[in-house]
């Protein structure tokens, strides 16, 4: 493999840090500003295909920082299923970003708006890319610093009312993330990932392994909005700027999730029961309350919030479940939930637009003035749940169907009723809002976003509805995905070296197991 190829992995997080710094040279010269980032997060998404394609064909693929290869040096790292979470992160950033530009002023680019974005999305790549569990921590308080700047620009009271919850929580589950990374490497002297599966294989059976694994439960949980310690999501997204809340939704959660992906399946492959039971039960009532909560509430923004709590409870579902069924399954909802997430946030800055209110009682009649947001709202929600032929339908299929060979009857209780709960949340919302005739004399509906929002959301709208009619490639990354974390000694092999990898006593991954 050549330097030049090595390289492939870790453009993905140069190109945004590249244009941070050029913003902020360029402070203050906004169209230079958003010109720069419109490039840089394009150019983010072509590296990461390219990515992508390479580790298709030629199997994982890892860079050694310094040339101190791992697990001394620090390393990225990408499979299939980095490299595809990160392609659907960039493509679904860019349409956010070009969303942007009908949703933010000049005062919120002058406050950094550009520069903030490309740092979260350098720190959303990081996180997917990098082989070391320290690094993740690090990657995670690059997106905390540059959400918590996006959450307060405006600098509404709601906003800093929201920006203090999320920071609080959120710095809380950093340093009990800390505390558990610092554990594990007191005990195996190592920080990189594919090393930690054969240290924490060989600790003596008295270790303390559980609590540990527990600890990473609970930091990584709170970062993925698992009930019970969700709330401060439907505090806090519902208060920044439509595109700000879409990005969020779409990719912060799924970072949390991803961590838990590679924690329980590469450092913790077997032992760890009670986290994994527990995360049974946690994932369910992170279900059914996300879906409870988005029904009760009365503002649209906190409902699309609680959607997106109920949607994490799915896919914690799959990883509890451990099976290759089950990741398949949770990997191709991980994708669906990046699409769906970001596109009913965008819907619904539309909404408060057009109707010029957030509670549901105050809007009707959007149906008239606004009928492509009123389909474009329909489909989305009929994908998120779960109904066929839209993308949200697939994922929880493999799901149920993998918790039913497991015996999980909890998990596939919580899909079924978590979906149901969401489909009645969808109807009410559409008859309300859009069918529901507006009041005698109520003003005519306002602007619905023009042709950059409309574009963009259908953009996102089309691609739910033709993942699910052609859903065969992404099922098959999806299954590729999920053979390599389930069987992971090429990611360890190419991390760790082949030499280094028979000095860590050339451990196998679980699918190894009989």
């Amino acid at each position: 493999m050549s330097d030049l190829t090595a390289w492939l992995v870790v453009w993905p997080v140069a190109i945004p840090l590249i244009g941070v710094a050029l913003t902020v040279i360029l402070w203050g010269r906004e169209r230079a500003q958003t010109n720069i980032g419109v490039i840089a997060i394009s150019l983010q998404l072509v590296s990461s295909i390219v990515l992508l394609q390479h580790v298709w064909e030629n199997g994982p693929l890892a860079m050694a920082m310094g040339g101190w290869s791992a697990p001394f040096g620090i390393a990225f790292a990408a499979d299939v299923f980095g490299a595809g979470l990160t392609v659907a992160a960039s493509l679904v950033a860019l349409l956010v970003l070009i969303y942007s530009l009908a949703d933010t002023n000049a005062d919120h680019r002058r406050a950094g708006f550009i520069p903030l974005i490309l740092a979260l999305m350098a720190g959303v790549a990081g996180a997917f890319l990098t082989a070391d569990i320290f690094n993740l921590y690090v990657w995670f308080e690059v997106t905390l610093i540059s959400s918590f700047g996006l959450m307060v620009l405006g600098g509404r009271r709601e906003q800093l009312d929201g920006a203090v919850k999320y920071a609080f929580l959120n710095l809380l589950a950093t340093t009990l993330l800390l505390i558990a990374i610092a554990l594990l490497y007191g005990m195996t002297g190592t920080l990189s990932m594919a090393d930690l599966t054969g240290k924490v294989a060989a600790l003596p059976a008295d270790s303390p392994i559980e609590i540990i694994a527990l600890l990473f439960l609970l930091s990584l949980g709170m970062k993925a909005a698992l009930f019970p310690l969700h709330f401060w999501l439907p505090a806090a997204y519902h208060t920044p700027l439509p595109a700000v809340s879409a990005i969020f939704a779409a990719l912060l959660t799924k970072v949390g999730v991803y961590s838990l992906i590679r924690v329980f399946m590469l450092v913790f492959p077997d032992g760890a029961d009670i986290a994994r039971e527990a995360m049974i039960w946690v994932a369910v009532a992170t279900m059914i309350v996300g879906a409870l909560g988005a029904l009760a509430e009365s503002d649209i923004r906190r409902v699309v919030s609680f959607t997106v709590v109920s949607g994490v409870g799915v896919m914690v579902g799959g990883i509890a479940i451990g099976t290759e069924a089950a990741l398949l399954g949770t990997t191709f909802y991980m994708i669906h939930s990046i699409i769906i997430s970001a596109a009913l946030f965008m819907a619904t800055g539309m909404i408060v637009r057009a109707g010029g209110g957030t509670r549901i009682a105050d809007l009707a009649g959007l149906y008239k003035g606004a009928p492509f947001l009123a389909v474009a709202f329909l489909l989305c929600g009929l994908s998120l749940a779960g109904v066929p032929p839209f993308a949200g339908f697939w994922p929880k299929v493999y799901l149920v169907q993998a918790a039913l060979e497991a015996g999980a009857y909890g998990i596939v209780a919580g899909i079924l009723i978590s979906g149901f709960l969401t489909l009645m949340l969808v109807g009410r919302i559409f008859a309300l809002v859009f069918w529901r005739a507006a009041p005698e004399g109520a003003p005519a509906v306002a602007s619905d976003g023009g042709a950059v929002m409309k574009g963009t959301l259908g953009a996102l709208t089309i691609l739910t509805f033709v993942i699910g009619v052609y859903s065969a490639p992404v099922v098959n990354a999806s299954g590729r995905a999920a053979a390599e974390l389930f069987a992971p000694d090429a990611y360890i092999g190419v991390v760790l070296g082949r030499s280094a990898q028979a000095d860590a006593g050339g451990v196998e991954g679980p699918g190894a197991r009989p």
